[in-house]
């Protein structure tokens, strides 16, 4: 992935974001969720978790007396589950604070991390998980489901992220809230630290261990069959004479 790409266009869009925020139609603050709409993405327990922060949000307030209202939610993406997301965003009572739109293509992207304030990744089951290389490098807070392969190496526990159980919406729905709440300040510096996590992520880093790898497997030369691979080996050229 091309780190450098998303972090100078989120920059650039950053840079003019009240007339591409109006142009894209996006709120003033959302989390971000980029995915196919398909079961082992876990969306309807994102949404069951947005859900959750609204209402922990809306309890806050009568608390605090704040008058911030709470952040949407923007989910990029499609896919054969995007009718019955729009009829759980009807159950939920999330029509309006729920933006879905669409698929969108690479060039595209930058304007919707740009204008995000963190990003969600739910995923059930997933082998990494890029999406979190490109918020991260486009500088935003993650959340990132423990179930990511990504996520032991990318995210270090409240600096510049958390990780969850995607199964516990009640966890997902409160460390939403607990990001929401963070000032601004603190937002940027887990963006900025996220930002220098996926700098050693790059293409550069994936051509050094590369070039690692061959370097160690010459040196250390093909492995040497011990006695019961000889005996297998021989038992299978008798079966086969």
């Amino acid at each position: 992935m091309d780190n450098d790409y998303f972090a100078q266009r989120a920059d650039e869009i950053r840079s003019q974001k009240s007339v591409l925020r109006e142009k894209h139609d996006l709120p003033e603050n959302y989390f971000l969720s980029s995915a196919r709409f398909i079961e082992t993405k876990n969306l309807p327990q994102l949404l069951q978790a947005y859900a959750r922060y609204r209402a922990l949000d809306a309890k806050s307030g009568e608390k605090s007396q704040r008058a911030e209202d709470p952040w949407s939610l923007v989910l990029l993406g499609d896919g054969p589950l995007r009718s019955a997301i729009h009829s759980q965003l009807s159950t939920l009572n999330l029509e309006g604070h729920v933006h879905l739109p669409g698929f969108k293509q690479y060039p595209e992207l930058p304007a919707y991390y740009g204008l995000a304030s963190a990003f969600i990744h739910g995923s059930s089951t997933e082998p990494w998980g890029l999406v979190v290389n490109e918020a991260m490098a486009s500088a935003l807070p993650v959340l990132v489901s423990n179930r990511c392969g990504c996520a032991t190496d990318l995210v270090r526990e409240g600096a510049n992220g958390f990780t969850f159980d995607p199964r516990n919406v009640e966890e997902l729905g409160g460390l939403m809230l607990r990001v929401a709440q963070l000032p601004n300040d603190r937002l940027e510096h887990m963006g900025k630290s996220g930002r220098e996590i996926i700098a050693n992520w790059g293409p550069g880093r994936f051509a050094q261990g590369l070039k690692a790898a061959g370097e160690k497997a010459v040196a250390v030369g093909p492995p040497r069959a011990n006695l019961m691979d000889r005996l297998l080996l021989e038992l299978l050229l008798r079966m086969h004479r």
